[in-house]
């Protein structure tokens, strides 16, 4: 089969698409044939030796994918021919994934393999933060930076889905159009205009959440713009810099600053992540939440889609589509 190998730490452009074994599956596993994976931020940094965990190489990135059933191992429920999406750490990009069988669910009816795609890791984080960190209520100020991205887009739908008030946070027009489509309620050009004024002004001085999962020069002036007593929660850093944060803001205004990691989440809250998972998938199922795919590539153009991802341009999610 084909799949894209990283065989050396480097930019997307150091990937090369090579010949290898077909899987097979053992007690537990499960391949899938791959009809769709999507492409995230952490992508980038793995093949970069720069993600928190490193994978030795020579492996195949990509964590969450769509695709049909071709073979089980033993004990696993599931039959060749079924529609399943699942996620990994690594392995999506390739003709062929094997995955264990816990990490694998069956796609509802009226989703299709990219949507099905799509939806994992950035819904998940962004739910996630949402519903058990936050803990975000009817009515609730919530202000998304990178609000186009992949998980920033998740997590404008799945607020609006909650009832919250968005402000949708991002760097061009054309992003923050997308937003408001979307349901954002407010938005603001974070390059262009004051961000902690600007958050005042649409909220009232009631932003009651903050999600960042870009950080860099972001970060302070969004958690200055939060009302008191308000939550912060740090997803990721996709500007490429760590922010420091002064203390002395979180003391004078009663704010708690939180950090969720999808990696971790699922072993260190187990009740919440089933009843978070749960209630994604119905939402999915139901229609009230859909993916919004910027980007298209095949299979052989993957490392132009993670450089596409790298350099901040897509729009929602950027879906590998595998022939």
């Amino acid at each position: 089969m084909r799949a894209v190998v990283c065989r050396r730490y480097g930019p997307p452009e150091d990937l090369v698409i090579d010949e290898v074994p077909d899987p097979t599956p053992r007690p537990g596993e499960v391949v899938v044939r791959v009809r769709a994976a999507a492409v995230n931020f952490p992508d980038v940094l793995l093949i970069d030796g720069k993600y928190q965990v490193r994978i030795p190489v020579p492996f195949t990135p990509g964590s969450e994918l769509a695709g049909d059933v071709v073979a089980v191992g033993e004990g696993v429920n599931l039959a060749p021919g079924e529609r399943v999406s699942g996620t990994a750490f690594v392995g999506a990009f390739a003709e062929q994934a094997l995955l264990p069988a816990e990490a694998v669910s069956t796609i509802p009816d009226g989703a299709d393999y990219a949507a099905a795609a799509a939806f994992g890791v950035a819904y998940r984080t962004a739910y996630h933060a949402l519903r058990s960190v936050a803990q975000v209520a009817e009515g609730d100020w919530v202000v998304v930076l990178g609000a186009a991205g992949g998980v920033g887009l998740a997590a404008v739908d799945l607020a609006v889905a909650m009832k919250a008030r968005v402000l949708a946070a991002a760097s061009t027009e054309e992003k923050l159009e997308v937003c408001r489509r979307r349901g954002a309620e407010a938005t603001v050009d974070y390059d262009r205009e004051d961000l902690k004024s600007r958050i005042r002004e649409l909220t009232g001085d009631g932003a009651r959440v903050v999600l960042d999962p870009v950080g860099g020069p972001y970060s302070e002036p969004a958690l200055r713009g939060l009302g008191r007593g308000g939550v912060f929660v740090t997803l990721g850093y996709a500007a490429g810099a760590i922010p420091a944060i002064p203390l002395n803001l979180v003391l004078l205004k009663g704010i708690t600053i939180r950090g969720m990691e999808i990696r971790t989440f699922l072993g260190d809250h187990p009740v919440e992540a089933e009843r978070d998972m749960a209630e994604l998938r119905a939402m999915l199922a139901d229609g009230r939440i859909r993916p919004y795919i910027g980007a298209r590539f095949a299979l052989a153009d993957t490392p132009a889609a993670l450089r596409y991802v790298a350099e901040r341009k897509s729009i929602g999610k950027v879906v590998i589509e595998v022939d």
